[in-house]
């Protein structure tokens, strides 16, 4: 088999191991690839690993030799998986690698918001406490978590385990999912959209991204929340109307956002939302812990491999 790695560097960008991946086939490895070099580096490859390296049906019609992309990652959207399965192209996925690190980084930039550790770590550092005539200060409020609400929109494996962190921190737990079911905790209440956006002391987006749901969070939902609420997406960022978003935060009818995910990623340098206090922003990085990552590599060989024995899994359908 011929395999190879369009955009490999997010995944490894050297503290893992490809070996596993490379005794399956002869194998290519490229940290990135332009659209203009996906075809090229692709042509005659039996297996295309890809995370966000596009392959839409124009491409894939050239790609004679492909029998399977292998996702290195959950979502699928940059793959035309229409026409690979008209073209007799499997694609599988990998799946709940990178749950407990995301409900990690909800949380970290929920304390971040609330406590501003790094905002105060700064001013010591800057010479403020040394220089300050009382022996405690504070830079800006403080927010004890306990008794407080959070609101989970999406309640699969990610929502599920920022609920029991949440719980942790003495917190009640509101949910919104498509379909609630009947056998989930009962320290969370399964409430309508609205009623979780006016009810929450914190709303955090853990929802795939569909057609349905894509900008949802607007000026009419940000109106509902209350002018202390957070807003926490480390999902995707099309759920969020940021011009909205930036006015509310700009407005202050929302207390703060933490986001890592933008509509457009990379952003432009000048983004809006940068200029914001009460908006902390992180690179899309919540999945990307050592352990995360690890996982998802071996999930992806499993997944190679067990195509090359005739065994598919985690297909996409």
């Amino acid at each position: 088999m011929k395999i190879v790695v369009l955009d490999g560097f997010t995944l490894n960008p050297g503290d893992l191991d490809w070996s596993p991946l490379q005794n399956l086939g002869t194998t290519k490895i490229f940290d990135r690839s332009t659209t203009a070099q996906i075809l090229e580096r692709s042509e005659g490859a039996d297996i295309v690993l890809s995370n966000k390296a596009i392959l839409d049906k124009s491409t894939l019609q050239k790609l004679k030799h492909l029998k399977l992309i292998a996702v290195t990652a959950t979502g699928y959207n940059n793959i035309d998986v229409h026409a690979a399965h008209e073209l007799g192209i499997s694609v599988c996925n990998a799946r709940n690698y990178s749950s407990a690190s995301v409900a990690q980084q909800t949380l970290a930039l929920i304390l971040e918001l609330t406590n501003q550790c790094g905002l105060h770590s700064t001013s010591v550092k800057n010479g403020e406490w040394s220089r300050c005539e009382d022996w405690s200060y504070r830079l800006s409020a403080m927010t004890e978590l306990a008794g407080k609400t959070i609101g989970i929109v999406g309640f699969g494996h990610i929502g599920q385990m920022v609920a029991q962190i949440a719980r942790g921190f003495g917190m009640q737990v509101l949910a919104n999912r498509k379909n609630p079911k009947k056998d989930e905790s009962n320290d969370v209440e399964y409430v309508s959209l609205d009623h979780l956006l006016q009810n929450s002391d914190i709303v955090s987006l853990h929802c795939p991204l569909t057609e349905e749901n894509k900008g949802f969070i607007n000026t009419q939902s940000l109106a509902l929340m209350k002018p202390t609420s957070l807003l926490i997406n480390t999902s995707r960022g099309p759920l969020i109307h940021e011009k909205d978003l930036e006015q509310a935060l700009r407005g202050k009818s929302i207390g703060g956002a933490g986001l890592d995910v933008l509509c457009q990623e990379p952003p432009y340098t000048d983004h809006p939302l940068f200029t914001l206090e009460n908006c902390l922003i992180t690179p899309h990085h919540a999945w990307a812990t050592l352990e995360s990552r690890q996982r998802l590599l071996d999930i992806v060989v499993d997944n190679v491999a067990a195509f090359i024995k005739g065994e598919a899994k985690n297909l996409v359908h």
